[in-house]
C-alpha cells in the first residue's frame, strides 16, 4: 500500500483592506505625482535649438571663400537697410530660446528721465518701457527702413505719446542740439549695438559723453566672444560670413571694448554660454569732463 504525504493546510490570513473608510468621514486618496511634461518640453526645444543652431554653424564654415567675404571689423552696417523688413521674424526664435527678450525687458524697465536710445533697430525694446518713468524717448540708428519700422511700432504701441522722437544717423556723430537736454540724458541704452558699430570703443566713450555726468547710466545688451574655445573658433570660422549676411560680427571682444571705452563697469553678468552680456555702466572722469564742456555749450540752446 502506498503512502502519500499530505502537506499541512495553511490558514488564510484575514483580509486587511489597504485604505481605510469609515463612514461619514472621507476616503483619503494618494498625491499623483506633479506632472512635469512643460519642463521637459521646454527644455527640449531649447538644447533642439541649441544643438540646431551649432549644426548649421559647422556645417557652414567651409561654403565660401573667405576672400569673397568682409575683411575683419569692416563696416557692414549697411545689410540692415535690406533686413529690415524681415529683421524681426529672423531673429524672434533665437532671441526667445536664448532669454534675449527678458533681458531687453529687464534692460528697459530701468530706464528713466530723458532717454536715449542708439542702435535702435526696429524698437524691438519699445513695449517695455515704464511711461510713467520717461520725460523723453529718443531713437537713433543709421538705418532709415529700420527707424521707419521702429516708429510704426512705438505708435501702434503708445499712441498719444508725443515725448518721442527718431533720427537717422550714426550713434558716434553729434546729435541736434535740441535733441540733447540740459544737463545730458538720464539713461542711455543701446542693445545690440557694438557688434555691428564700426568703432565700438569710440562709440560708447562718446556716449558716456551725451550722458548726465553726476546720475546718467549706460545700459547695454551685447553678444560677443566666449570663454570657451570651441565657441570662439565656431564665432571665428563663422563671423565673416555672418558679418556679410547679417550686418554685425558676432566674436567681438565685448570686455575688452569695455575696457577701452574709458566708462566705469558697474556691473556685468554674462549668459548663453558666454556670448550674452548685460551690462550696467556711468560715465569715467574723460567723460565727465568732456560732458561738462558739451552742456556748458549747449546751455543756452539745449533742450526744453
Amino acid at each position: 500500500m502506498t503512502r502519500h504525504q499530505v502537506s499541512p493546510v495553511l490558514k488564510a490570513l484575514p483580509y486587511k483592506p489597504t485604505l481605510s473608510h469609515r463612514p461619514g468621514k472621507n476616503l483619503l486618496l494618494p498625491h499623483p505625482k506633479p506632472c512635469r511634461t512643460g519642463f521637459w518640453i521646454a527644455g527640449g526645444l531649447f538644447l533642439g535649438g541649441v544643438a540646431a543652431y551649432t549644426a548649421f554653424l559647422y556645417a557652414t564654415l567651409v561654403l565660401e571663400p573667405d576672400y569673397l567675404l568682409p575683411k575683419q571689423d569692416a563696416d557692414v552696417s549697411s545689410r540692415y537697410d535690406a533686413r529690415a523688413k524681415n529683421f524681426d521674424d529672423d531673429v524672434s526664435i533665437f532671441e526667445g530660446i536664448f532669454g534675449v527678450n527678458a533681458l531687453r525687458k529687464r534692460l528697459a524697465e530701468q530706464a528713466s528721465g530723458h532717454v536715449l536710445e542708439v542702435s535702435s533697430g526696429t524698437g524691438r525694446n519699445s513695449s517695455y518701457y515704464d511711461l510713467e518713468k520717461l520725460k523723453s524717448l529718443t531713437f537713433v540708428d543709421q538705418s532709415g527702413p529700420m527707424v521707419e519700422i521702429a516708429r510704426k511700432r512705438w505708435d501702434m504701441l503708445h499712441p498719444g505719446y508725443e515725448n518721442c522722437s527718431f533720427y537717422i544717423q550714426s550713434a558716434n556723430d553729434p546729435l541736434p542740439a535740441t535733441a540733447v537736454p540740459k544737463g545730458g540724458f538720464t539713461t542711455i541704452l543701446q542693445t545690440m549695438g557694438i557688434c555691428s558699430t564700426l568703432n565700438p570703443a569710440a562709440n560708447l566713450s562718446h556716449l558716456g559723453t551725451l550722458v548726465d555726468p553726476a546720475e546718467g547710466r549706460i545700459l547695454l545688451l551685447e553678444h560677443g566672444r566666449s570663454k570657451y574655445r570651441f565657441v570662439n573658433w565656431v564665432l571665428d570660422k563663422s563671423a565673416a560670413r555672418h558679418a556679410d549676411k547679417h550686418g554685425c560680427w558676432p566674436n567681438r571682444d565685448i570686455k575688452k571694448i569695455l575696457d577701452e571705452s574709458g566708462l566705469v563697469i558697474e556691473k556685468i553678468e554674462v549668459s548663453s554660454f558666454g556670448t550674452l552680456y548685460y551690462v550696467e555702466a556711468r560715465p569715467g572722469l574723460k567723460q565727465m569732463e568732456a560732458s561738462k564742456s558739451t552742456v556748458a555749450k549747449e546751455k543756452s540752446k539745449g533742450f526744453k
